[in-house]
């Protein structure tokens, strides 16, 4: 599962040297955290899941969930009353939640879960793939941006903004997209979530 937190357009105006938008940067921060599963069996591990899982939703929870936040720092720079966008730095910081065994196992059991989490572990992480994607296409999308009559750079704020944001449309529409093939009948995570209740 994958909730995408994403911030627009945090920090605004700085003048500075200069510096082409497309040669911003992006620093990404990956934490992980954990919750607390104890069973003796793969069904005992799936109630816990299913109880005490990240929320997915208002009702609902997910086994393990990756959430993101994006933050801008753009530069402007005003000349001759015009506006252009001089550099773009994104700051996206990654979270992964996951369940955490804290129950001993017998040893087939075990097998199962490290295998399950396994699975799970590449899912979530095809999400902050797709996350990272999101942000590197967003910053390409707006390098150059510049309009000639805009001395307070509304009119380049605007269509930053616009860009970026259909560019996080096009990137969440792949990111349902992914979850729909993986939590079909017969998609990965389903295979998984069977394996591990056999």
């Amino acid at each position: 599962m994958r909730l995408g937190l994403i911030a627009a357009l945090a920090a605004l105006a700085a003048l500075g040297p200069t510096a082409d938008a497309a040669a911003g940067g992006i620093a990404v921060e990956t934490k992980i955290a954990a919750y607390p599963v104890a069973g003796k069996s793969g069904e005992e591990l799936l109630l816990q899941m299913n109880r005490k899982g990240p929320r997915h939703g208002f009702l609902t929870r997910a086994i393990a969930q990756t959430s993101y936040v994006v933050k801008w720092d753009f530069a402007w720079e005003s000349e001759k009353g015009g506006c252009r966008l001089k550099d773009a730095d994104a700051r996206l910081a990654i979270t992964y939640t996951y369940p955490r065994a804290t129950s001993k196992m017998p040893a087939a059991l075990a097998r199962k879960w490290q295998t399950f989490l396994r699975g799970v572990r590449r899912h979530e992480e095809t999400h902050g793939t797709l996350a990272r994607r999101m942000v590197a296409a967003a910053q390409r999308s707006i390098a150059g941006v510049a309009f000639p009559r805009d001395a307070g750079c509304r009119a380049a704020r605007a269509e930053v903004k616009r860009r970026v944001d259909a560019v996080y449309a096009v990137y969440e529409s792949r990111q349902r997209a992914f979850d729909a093939r993986e939590h079909a009948d017969n998609g990965k995570v389903v295979r998984l979530v069977e394996a591990l209740a056999r």
